[in-house]
């Protein structure tokens, strides 16, 4: 199916469209834009270009304005994914955007919560060190911030690379 996304200014707009999106049944995804795209959000929405008028229909009823549909027509315009996974022997680091979780791999512990400049990070670091991954609630039950939503997503990445 072919792909093309969003672009939004405000990450913020991002997060809302996901949500509404995913709740009207549309299987959406959050990428990062390639960098020639970047218009002040690092994050854009991926979605089929066939649902693309439906899709803005919806985010304009809900007030949000996207400043363009890109369709994905070329390898240079392909969104990248927001994750990096690192290996450190021991461990493994996840990456998402600019919030990271480190893991133990034996056990699933988390054994670091880093980046980001919002004022809930250390509290979610708090909530989350030496915790395991399957015990640890997750960080959207306690964050309101682009943060808390990065680190969500991270946290959801860990956990699927730990569980293989």
């Amino acid at each position: 199916m072919e792909q093309g996304f969003l672009v939004f200014e405000q990450t913020g707009d991002v997060i809302q469209a996901e949500r509404i999106l995913r709740r009207e049944g549309f299987a959406v995804e959050v990428k990062a834009p390639p960098a020639s795209l970047r218009k002040g959000c690092d994050m854009v929405v991926v979605c089929p270009i066939m649902a693309q008028l439906k899709i803005r229909s919806i985010l304009e009823k809900a007030g949000l304005h996207p400043l363009e549909f890109v369709p994905v027509s070329d390898p240079l315009l392909e969104p990248v994914s927001l994750f990096q996974v690192t290996d450190f022997g021991k461990w493994f680091m996840v990456r998402a955007a600019n919030m990271k979780v480190t893991v133990e791999k034996a056990s699933g512990r988390i054994v670091n919560v880093s980046g980001g400049g919002c004022p809930d990070v250390p509290y979610l670091a708090g909530l989350l060190l030496g915790k395991s991954l399957d015990e640890a609630d997750e960080p959207r039950l306690h964050g309101k911030t682009l943060c808390s939503y990065a680190l969500q997503r991270a946290f959801e990445e860990a956990r699927r690379v730990w569980h293989g």
